[in-house]
């Protein structure tokens, strides 16, 4: 038996759950869920993340002890994810004892290792990320490169970690597990991140309190340890590492899903404290994109961020977990709409499974009293048979590469294959022919292509699947996963059940939608501007565009892999450009006479990420470059220093 390690995030609690949330842990769900189904010893973890000065300051605001802050954030976690039937093994909070413990053993062995030296450092700290920044990495006006907000600087005594000693063993392990990261292509950003050089990074604090001391043996109270080295040993404590590690044989992790936000993190830092422990790296680590709502940044201020309870209590919740499982390749961001997820649940749940479970229960009653037997499907049956057969044997591989959304669209080729032999086969036909035997073998090879079907989706929709299967009289566990799946084989008789339509249809929004952001209306034939000195600055009134319509275009930042000229023309060049998505982008751009293809490859540059795809001298353009031109000539617009590539320009 394998054993299989799943980790989510540690969710930082400063805030309530939402549909990010939710997305990271309905995949990991879904992936330790299946393990189970295989059959292998499964161990799934999830918890909060609950120091640092962000969580003190958000106590203080709240006029709340910072354990009772975070103790009330980390139960709506659980709490949530309880209601949702999420199966973990574990909820770790970083407040926990075992945790605590943990974390200084790791810390007092990387002294050991000559990993931690005490230094001083002076430099600019984000207070939200929690993240000291060199100044080379800063935006404009010495803003964070994550969130954009300003940082402080801070000048203080601190224990240093020396991330700089595992440059070199990084780059080299990046380069021999070509799978460490997934999807594939947020692997360059991570190696050119690696490559521009690693600084040592500070792990103490002393200007605020509320974290793990660092261990007694250091004789050195007043510093707490960095709220991500604190977060990042959580993976292996969860285990018992420091303590017992009863439960260490569970190590490496199978997969550890992140947001694309904490990539490097996860990629980098965390990586490099496994190797100062002596200590396996993870299989996989997997780094899934954001999510939108109709288009727009989710916020607070706009009154627009997904709830997932609202969701689930109008849709269901596992209409709402199929929905966000199938709508978006892992790695890009999703946007969540209402009609989007309606349209998901009538054409896929409704019409594609929930109708053909409707039309052999119905076909059952009429000609057989309900008895389903699969004694004639192999005569009668066998190209729809094979055919579904080498569709499942095909599955597997997307759950390897987590491209969960191509999983779920190979598997609804088998509930068009059913859809199809009844169309085909006309039971209805048969009986009037006198040929019952062939009619009765299409519905019982419908409820075999229902069962297996149902197998395979289980995972992202247990309680529906095994309402599915005990309307089939069988029941969804590995027994029967061999013998259906990896056996092919088929159902014993059974009488089927009559029960009431699983999706029933959904024509309209049941929940309020999100509200417009509030701009008020510029003046149509003029614009003033007037400041306190009584000067005036009057904007032209004309082709004025809302902020509403520039947020409909998605700038990006991209990393141009491959350039070519474009034959037969002496202004074109043929990019390959990675936009942090499943598959790069290829841009066809205008500019071969300003710029060769050598001198592009590696390089970064501002992409409108939304235009409709075009053909350029046959071949399709999937984006377009900025770029300035003026009687000097023409220049690309590109970030000051380099950026993960994805990352939202604006």
């Amino acid at each position: 038996m394998n054993k299989n390690y799943i980790t989510t995030p540690i969710y930082y609690v400063n805030g309530e759950a939402h549909i990010g949330h939710a997305y990271t842990t309905f995949i990991a769900d879904t992936l330790a869920r299946h393990s189970r189904l295989l059959g292998n010893e499964t161990y799934f973890l999830t918890g909060t993340d609950e120091h640092g000065q962000k969580i003190e300051e958000s106590a203080k605001k709240q006029n709340k002890p910072t354990q009772e802050f975070a103790d009330e954030i980390s139960a709506t976690f659980k709490n949530l994810w309880d209601e949702f039937d999420i199966s973990y093994d574990q909820f770790i909070r970083t407040t926990d004892t075992s945790h605590k413990i943990g974390v200084q053993a790791a810390f007092e062995k990387m002294v050991a290792n000559g990993d931690i030296y005490k230094d001083f450092y002076e430099g600019n700290y984000c207070v939200s990320c929690e993240t000291f920044f060199p100044e080379s990495q800063l935006m404009d006006g010495g803003c964070c490169p994550d969130c954009g907000r300003v940082t402080t600087i801070i000048k203080e005594e601190s224990y240093f970690f020396r991330l700089s000693k595992y440059e070199k063993p990084l780059m080299e392990y990046y380069e021999a597990h070509k799978d460490f990261i997934l999807p594939k292509s947020r692997r360059n950003e991570v190696m050119s991140f690696v490559r521009s050089g690693l600084h040592d990074l500070s792990v103490t604090r002393t200007s605020f309190s509320w974290g793990i001391s660092v261990p007694e043996s250091l004789n050195d109270p007043k510093h707490v340890m960095y709220v991500w080295l604190d977060a990042l040993m959580n993976y292996v404590t969860a285990l018992g590492y420091g303590m017992d590690e009863v439960k260490m044989d569970f190590w490496p992790a199978n997969v550890q899903l992140v947001g694309k936000d904490i990539l490097r993190f996860h990629a980098i830092y965390w990586p490099a404290f496994l190797m100062s422990l002596g200590l396996p790296l993870p299989k996989h680590i997997g780094a899934h994109g954001w999510w939108t709502r109709d288009g727009e940044k989710m916020s607070k201020s706009k009154g627009n961020v997904v709830d997932p309870r609202e969701v689930a209590k109008h849709y269901g919740a596992e209409n709402f977990r199929y929905f966000m499982m199938r709508e978006v390749p892992f790695g890009q961001d999703g946007d969540f709409s209402q009609r989007a997820l309606i349209d998901r649940m009538n054409s896929d749940l409704s019409n594609d499974l929930g109708n053909l479970l409707n039309r052999i229960i119905g076909m059952s009653e009429k000609y057989s009293d309900f008895a389903i037997d699969s004694v004639n499907v192999a005569q009668y049956h066998q190209k729809e048979l094979h055919d579904a057969d080498t569709i499942l044997a095909t599955l597997e591989g997307y759950f390897d590469e987590l491209q969960i959304h191509r999983y779920l669209e190979e598997l609804w080729k088998i509930f068009t294959i059913g859809n199809k032999a009844i169309e085909e086969h006309a039971p209805w036909v048969k009986v009037k022919e006198g040929r019952l035997n062939e009619a009765l073998a299409t519905v019982a090879l419908v409820a075999n292509l229902l069962a297996k079907a149902s197998i395979m989706l289980h995972s992202v929709m247990p309680k529906t699947t095994a309402t599915i299967a005990d309307a089939l009289g069988f029941e969804i566990t590995t027994a029967s996963y061999k013998a259906l799946i990896t056996d092919k084989g088929l159902l014993a008789p059974f009488v089927i059940k009559k029960i009431p339509p699983l999706f029933p249809r959904v024509e309209e929004p049941l929940m309020q939608e999100a509200p417009k952001a509030m701009i008020e209306e510029e003046p149509k034939k003029e614009v003033a501007l007037k400041t306190e000195d009584k000067k005036v600055s009057t904007v032209p009134s004309e082709g004025l565009i809302t902020i509403d319509q520039f947020f409909q275009t998605a700038l990006k930042i991209g990393t141009v892999l491959e350039a070519q000229e474009v034959p037969k023309s002496s202004k074109l060049l043929k990019l390959q450009v990675d936009l942090g998505e499943e598959v790069p982008r290829q841009i066809i751009a205008g500019i071969r006479e300003y710029y060769s293809a050598e001198s592009l490859i590696g390089t970064q540059v501002c992409v409108v990420a939304n235009l409709k795809p075009a053909k350029l001298m046959g071949m399709l353009s999937e984006g377009m470059l900025l770029a300035a031109k003026d009687s000097e000539g023409l220049s690309l617009i590109r970030p000051e220093k380099p950026r993960f590539s994805g990352s939202s320009i604006g």
